[in-house]
């Protein structure tokens, strides 16, 4: 593994994403994590797991470099769906996942943190989905997760405005459990996982599962319709002039083609 560290202790296994300077989702970041679903489901004396961020940010979002790379829509529907797929298989491991978010959780780190089962944030930590700020869109089922977690009024609010809660506001939202001053923000959640991993894993795992039923189908059909619209926003006029503004570091000048 080039981007993820993880250790096994006290049955809760630690994920550490590290890859400086803001831990960006890249594609191999993505892949390391959906080798190591693989590995964790196998291992018995695994009962949860306890992801966090290495450095200033939990995740602060998708590799913006590597889209540069990506030239057709249909590549760009083919990222967001492997991302969709990932984050939808983590929503329901057997093993409850519990993200510590520190620093930032924004654009596909947010996405990530909102496939884990619960979320402890920093009081001051930034969490939300900026995409429109570039003239793009959540790939990763950001647009179905988040008004199932906030409320649809809330939730178009920080996708038009692009504006973060902190994470006081995040627990306020119900996007959040549980705020904590940073310095205890690990021992609050190992905390919580040691209190999981004490519970019967076969119940725990029934619970998760019950919890797909809760999904409607108009779920699903609204994930492949944003990997759909994804690919099309990052091949658009404004899409491209988005990625570059930001690569420039200046304000983004949308045409709206």
């Amino acid at each position: 593994m080039e981007f993820l560290q993880m250790k096994v202790e006290d049955r809760i296994a630690l994920i550490t994403i590290n890859k400086a300077p803001a831990n960006a989702l890249s594609s191999v970041v993505l892949k390391e994590l959906s080798l190591l679903m693989d590995d964790l489901e196998k291992q018995e004396d695994v009962r949860v797991v306890l992801l966090h961020g290495e450095g200033r940010f939990f995740s602060a979002g998708a590799d913006i470099k590597e889209f540069t790379t990506v030239e057709t829509g249909e590549e760009f529907a083919e990222l967001a769906k492997f991302g969709q797929d990932l984050f939808e298989r983590m929503e329901n491991f057997p093993k409850p996942i519990i993200a510590a978010i520190h620093g930032a959780a924004l654009g596909g780190g947010l996405e990530l943190a909102m496939g884990c089962h619960i979320r402890l944030v920093t009081k001051t930590a930034k969490l939300g989905l900026p995409e429109l700020q570039l003239g793009l869109i959540p790939g990763f089922a950001g647009t179905q997760r988040l008004p199932k977690l906030v409320g649809s009024a809330k939730a178009f609010e920080m996708l038009f405005t692009s504006d973060t809660l902190t994470g006081e506001e995040a627990v306020q939202w119900g996007l959040a459990n549980k705020a904590v001053d940073e310095e205890v923000l690990m021992d609050e959640a190992l905390k919580m996982a040691k209190k999981i991993a004490q519970k019967g894993p076969i119940s725990v795992a029934s619970v998760i599962e019950l919890s797909r039923f809760a999904k409607h189908e108009e779920f699903y059909q609204g994930v492949n319709r944003e990997a759909q619209l994804f690919g099309k926003v990052f091949t658009s006029e404004d899409g491209k002039e988005g990625i570059t503004a930001f690569m420039e570091k200046r304000a983004p000048e949308f045409k709206g083609k």
